[in-house]
């Protein structure tokens, strides 16, 4: 193997754990809330945290990387990832799991940019560029499928109590071996910028954050006390001081987390808002569905988990073969990919009953991930499309936080819509009422992206004519 693919699967190695941790512990959620008696409310808060931690540092990570060098902190992302994942592991209430969730999620922030980053510096001819740019998308493919069936597997285990511990304890070996090649193997690179590190902004930036998401997630089954409305508007004040904060560091050439001029360009923006609501849907519809899967049709996590490995395989796929036909027939290509979406979505809806057929469930959940593949890869393009050089790694920092954001409020809002029409005594039927109405949610957002696609420019994803 030639030294810049072997550079290149190191780091890719990192990508994998980062998104394979968002997956992994979806299939687990009941094993979990039995065990150590976590509540719907609470078990939300454990999924969202990891993304609140994700999503809040991303911008930072890169910056960091910039500043002090991609090796050094992609090295120390995974140090800190291990270690929490061993905290992870022993947790034996929620408060535990949910602060070391948080932290694997910063980690996974401090890994994810110097990817992208590293990225660029080892293929910096377009074709090796974007064909490495194909393999990070299938690395997304793998976590999810890694995720979704190591969760399964190891929930399912009877060589020890609580076997769903195992799904983070995975993460030592990994680590430890991305560890030492990461050392021995990388070269170190960063940005010469004197700028000082804008501590300030991202106190604020994830003091914003973590109050507006704790705020919906701990109002379960979307009944707002008082307090969480207050914790809302504290949010949004906050948030608001951050970009007024912001926005003055740079008028006055101060060091600063997120450069502002990137909302005036129009691709940018519409990348962002398709990004936001495609990712809404996209992880909701995975933590309600392992829900739906184990407590509503009665599949063991094992099995549970296999059949979504259906989805990540169809994904892969689509990765592999999507940017061809992009450069073929331009923005259509996503269109057709989002009305396949939706159809399967409308399928899975009616179809996805007790008894229903396992061939039926492997067929809908792979097309499923063919849409989904077709899809992921070519929105990054659309915002990133025409930036300047020197807003590159903000525009790409800016773009994977809105991306985690929607995540979380995904699994928050649209979880809280499947809590509310499970009731307080679920039965069968309230289940499939309650997918039943989530997935008509994530139509909604798929109609979304495809008005924002459909006013994307032509030259953006032209197509050949």
């Amino acid at each position: 193997m030639k030294s810049k693919e072997l550079k290149l699967l190191i780091i890719l190695f990192g990508q994998l754990l980062a998104i394979m941790d968002i997956f992994i512990i979806n299939v687990s959620i009941p094993s979990i809330q039995r065990d150590i008696h976590v509540s719907n409310g609470d078990m939300q808060l454990i999924i969202a945290s990891y993304l609140i931690g994700f999503a809040s540092f991303l911008i930072t990570g890169g910056k960091l990387g910039d500043l002090y060098g991609r090796k050094k902190i992609f090295i120390i992302g995974l140090v800190v990832f291990m270690l929490s994942s061993i905290t992870c592991g022993l947790s034996s209430n929620s408060l535990v799991l949910i602060i070391s969730r948080f932290v694997q999620g910063i980690s996974s922030a401090l890994m994810s940019p110097q990817v992208l980053s590293m990225i660029q510096m080892l293929y910096p001819a377009h074709e090796e560029r974007t064909k490495a740019m194909g393999w990070y998308g299938v690395t997304i493919g793998l976590g999810t499928i890694a995720g979704q069936f190591l969760g399964g597997y190891f929930s399912s285990l009877n060589i020890m109590d609580e076997a769903w511990r195992l799904i983070f304890f995975i993460n030592i070996p990994i680590c430890l071996l991305a560890i030492v090649l990461g050392l021995r193997i990388l070269k170190e690179s960063k940005t010469a910028d004197t700028a000082k590190f804008n501590v300030f902004g991202v106190v604020i930036l994830v003091l914003g954050l973590f109050c507006f998401t704790y705020a919906l997630t701990s109002s379960e089954q979307g009944k707002f006390d008082g307090k969480s409305i207050f914790l809302v508007f504290i949010s949004i004040a906050i948030l608001f001081y951050f970009i007024k904060n912001q926005s003055n560091r740079a008028k006055k050439s101060q060091s600063y987390l997120i450069d502002f001029t990137l909302f005036t360009y129009k691709n940018f923006n519409l990348g962002i808002l398709a990004v936001s609501f495609f990712f809404i849907m996209l992880d909701s519809y995975f933590y309600i569905l392992s829900i739906f899967f184990q407590e509503g049709l009665k599949i063991n996590p094992l099995d549970s988990g296999e059949i979504i490995v259906f989805q990540g395989l169809g994904f892969v796929l689509a990765s592999v073969f999507s940017t061809k036909l992009i450069v073929r027939f331009g923005k259509k290509i996503l269109i057709i990919g989002l009305l396949l979406i939706i159809s399967v979505l409308i399928l899975q809806a009616y179809l996805f009953t007790e008894g229903v057929s396992w061939v039926l469930l492997y067929a809908l959940l792979f097309i499923h991930g063919v849409g989904v593949g077709s899809i992921i890869p070519s929105l990054a393009n659309i915002a990133l499309a025409g930036i300047p050089k020197d807003l590159m790694g903000n525009a790409s920092g800016v773009y994977i936080t809105f991306q985690q954001i929607a995540a979380i409020i995904g699994i928050i809002i649209i979880g809280s819509i499947f809590y509310y029409f499970l009731g307080g005594k679920p039965l069968v039927s309230n289940y499939q009422k309650a997918f039943e109405m989530t997935i008509s949610s994530n139509i909604v957002c798929l109609f979304a992206v495809i008005i924002i696609i459909a006013k994307v420019p032509d030259h953006i994803l032209p197509g050949k004519k």
